[in-house]
């Protein structure tokens, strides 16, 4: 039986809060998307400011979400922030495309990743695939209705895993000695490049907003969310710089541009046969990590926005044994596993994966909007750089969202018509 009244109760200490935000965004793409810079920039230099700067972009709307946890440590997070600035609508509208398709689908595209990678050891046939998926979805959503504590006592044992896989590799490639090819380099440069870099490197960094949803569960957040969001982007941040680091020391950029998995061909030349076959390991517990962070989280959105009423009554129900809000979590592993099944989830992301930059930049616009609004509020941390940093990445947000409408006219309508839906069902929860 399901309890609708209740609280979740605050179990996540600072390690459990810094380790969703470090497995949540180191996921599989470190070991894609490099490859993709590289044929884009041409260049050492070029190749390690965009991520640079991609991650202090980041940083910057990490440290606007700090702000938004501190003041409001509630369950929900962005679509509370989104609700206090902007009113219900545009909350409910964040809710509802994260649940229809960006966060249901991006679920079902990690699963469906981890079978890609699993099929190196053992083929898989398409359905076989699919199968693997879904179980995968199944244990780790049963492992988080059973408890946030062993959500999190799960995400730090593959946190962990992960690093020491990516330490292993980085290690290895730097005591491998460096290699002639990093010095050969084009020095070409093009905007179009730039844009393509741009949006494969945020990308890279994204999921660093989902930890704000936990608010509600974490311990003292007014010190523990500031602390674990920043931290953890720094942290981010540092090991993307290094890995690419090693990833020019042994192949250079044009091998990086040339290796479909550079990882894999890095670790191929600075640890043989073994190399590859650690590289797969590693990427099947980072993507573990990422599907484990990313079912946790965004069903406390879900949570928040059925306790507003703007979504069935049943989500914002707290398990009266597990103290999770045990139906949120099922039904998101539900409908992320039919999207597996049906294939459907690439379609739809192609179509509204542009349209998270809508929400995040909206939330970060929120910390200015806020402060004018409700300057009364307590704000027991104050985001640095102010009003530079979140301007700044609000701008860049926007951009994005344009430059893929002008890129891709018609996939860009097709997501802004899939958010477009939640307008009438926003007013049908409304008479309700």
């Amino acid at each position: 039986m399901l309890s609708a009244g209740g609280e979740l109760p605050r179990k996540l200490r600072l390690l459990d809060t810094a380790s969703l935000v470090v497995g949540t965004v180191i996921g599989n793409a470190i070991f894609l998307v490099p490859s993709i810079i590289a044929r884009e920039l041409h260049s050492p230099g070029p190749i390690l400011g965009v991520w640079l700067f991609g991650g202090v972009l980041s940083f910057f709307g990490a440290i606007a979400f700090a702000e938004l946890g501190a003041m409001l440590p509630v369950t929900g997070g962005q679509y509370v922030y989104l609700r206090e600035a902007y009113g219900p609508l545009w909350a409910f509208l964040c809710g509802w495309t994260f649940f229809l398709v960006i966060q249901s689908g991006g679920l079902a595209g990690v699963a469906a990743a981890f079978a890609i990678y699993a099929s190196q050891f053992y083929p898989l046939s398409p359905v076989a695939a699919k199968i693997v998926a879904v179980a995968l979805i199944a244990g780790l959503t049963a492992v988080n209705v059973r408890g946030v504590r062993a959500g999190a006592t799960v995400q730090n044992a593959l946190t962990a895993i992960k690093l020491l896989g990516l330490a292993i590799l980085i290690g290895s490639a730097f005591l491998s000695g460096p290699r002639a090819a990093v010095l050969a380099s084009a020095a070409s440069f093009s905007w179009r490049g730039l844009g393509v870099a741009m949006v494969a490197i945020l990308w890279a960094y994204d999921g660093w907003n989902l930890v704000s949803c936990t608010a509600g569960e974490v311990e003292n957040p007014q010190r523990n969310l500031p602390l674990a969001l920043g931290l953890g982007m720094i942290f981010v941040v540092l090991v993307y710089l290094v890995i690419n680091l090693a990833y020019l020391w042994v192949l250079g950029v044009p091998g990086m541009a040339s290796a479909e998995r550079v990882a894999a061909a890095t670790a191929q030349q600075s640890l043989g046969s073994f190399g590859a076959s650690l590289v797969t390991v590693t990427v099947l517990f980072s993507i573990c990590g990422a599907l484990n962070a990313n079912i946790l989280a965004p069903a406390r959105l879900y949570f928040a926005q059925a306790r507003d009423g703007l979504f069935f009554r049943r989500f914002g129900t707290v398990h009266p044994r597990f103290e999770t809000p045990a139906f949120a979590l099922l039904v998101q592993g539900v409908w992320a596993s039919a999207l597996v099944v049906s294939g459907s989830f690439e379609t739809l992301m192609s179509y509204s994966m542009f349209g998270a930059w809508i929400f995040y930049g909206l939330a970060v616009l929120a910390v200015p909007l806020l402060r004018r609004k409700h300057p009364e509020w307590p704000r027991p941390y104050r985001m640095w750089g102010y009003p530079v940093t979140p301007l700044a990445f609000t701008a860049v947000s926007f951009w994005l969202v344009g430059s893929s409408i002008a890129a891709a006219p018609g996939p860009s309508l097709w997501g802004l018509l899939l958010i477009a839906t939640g307008v009438p069902m926003y007013f049908v929860w409304r008479r309700r």
